[in-house]
């Protein structure tokens, strides 16, 4: 799980960079034509805030979209997950072995996380301690703040 030229991705995560991707090309990018047109009516340049703002916006959008079109071109959808033993696209409950707390984490690709609603990158020091381990397993994560453990509570 560390091919660092794939972007793992879930169905949802692809349809929204999609989904982004087209807003760029067919809206915001015909939008930003038009406002550099209209900028560039108004006359000199050399001291044009409208012309200099819809410029420094089209680079923003052009960015983005080459930025999405590479990750669209590398991205591997996460599908099929075994239950097995712990892979992306899991969803995992723990239970951390010092305090008897327990969490549930879904482990996705790095475009996807978002820790605030359970959702860790599978380059986490978590996930790369949780892969290929089953349910029962204690395992010790490697993080910035420590060493800790945790127990595999449940794979789904």
């Amino acid at each position: 799980m560390k091919n660092k030229d794939v972007v793992y991705l879930t169905q949802e995560g692809l349809d929204e960079l999609k989904k982004e991707l087209d807003d760029l090309i067919n809206v915001k990018r015909p939008e930003n034509i038009q406002a550099i047109k209209e900028a560039r009516s108004l006359g000199d340049l050399s001291e044009n805030a409208e012309y200099d703002a819809a410029r420094d916006e089209q680079a923003q959008i052009e960015g983005r979209i080459q930025q999405l079109e590479k990750m669209l071109e590398k991205a591997s959808i996460i599908e099929d997950v075994s239950t097995d033993k712990v892979s992306i696209g899991n969803t995992v409950s723990i239970k951390y072995v010092d305090d008897n707390e327990e969490d549930e984490y879904k482990i996705v690709g790095s475009q996807e996380a978002d820790p605030f609603e359970s959702r860790i990158s599978n380059e986490s020091p978590i996930a790369q301690a949780l892969f290929d381990h089953k349910v029962g397993d204690t395992v010790t994560v490697d993080s910035p703040n420590g060493n800790y453990e945790v127990e595999i509570i449940s794979i789904k």
